[in-house]
């Protein structure tokens, strides 16, 4: 009967071995707990930042050649400042579209005929563009820019729909998305963008 007693009592060994591994399991359960909640915060903190501050956009078309290519992938910075030169991101209607801000608001617009720009009388250098030309334009010129509101042109003219056309027309500050900051696809066009 002795002998049946001791086969019942678990050896101390298989206890200490069982312990061990449901401690194991417990630990391995925060650590993925902690894991997949870290995760879900960064990526909801990512989603912010992006929506709020930094929206990140694709270019589609060619009426920011040279300066962006079709299928880059930019950074914006959402501000409510906007130079001459920088360009901004806005939206039209569902489409989002991105120009460069020539004139703020107030100031006067002439385009001559070789596609030179005159903001109130005095030429643009704007040593982005490779080659010149008016475009299409259904504006009378010298034209005044609304107050609050921008006028954007493309790079390239010669394809670009911007302030030039009534379809467009003048950018009012709240229809822009930012200013666009940093390429960051694809790689080889990594930086800031100019």
């Amino acid at each position: 009967m002795k002998q049946n007693a001791k086969k019942e009592i678990p050896d101390i060994s298989l206890l200490k071995a069982e312990l061990k591994r449901e401690r194991y399991k417990s630990r391995y359960r925060n650590i993925l707990w902690n894991t997949v909640c870290t995760l879900v915060v960064v990526a909801a903190l990512a989603v912010l930042i992006a929506t709020l501050w930094m929206p990140v956009l694709q270019i589609y078309g060619s009426s920011m050649t040279p300066t962006l290519e079709e299928g880059q992938i930019v950074v914006a910075v959402k501000t409510s400042e906007f130079g001459q030169g920088d360009l901004a991101a806005f939206y039209i209607g569902n489409k989002l579209l991105v120009k460069r801000v020539v004139a703020g608001p107030g100031d006067w617009v002439d385009i001559r005929a070789d596609g030179t720009v005159l903001v109130n009388g005095e030429e643009q250098d704007e040593p982005y563009l490779t080659e010149k030309t008016a475009g299409e334009s259904d504006l009378e010129y010298p034209y005044q820019v609304p107050e609050s509101r921008y006028f954007l042109l493309g790079d390239n003219r010669a394809t670009s729909v911007d302030s030039r056309n009534s379809a467009v027309g003048c950018i009012a500050g709240e229809q822009i998305a930012g200013k666009i900051w940093l390429c960051v696809w694809p790689f080889s066009d990594f930086g800031r963008i100019d």
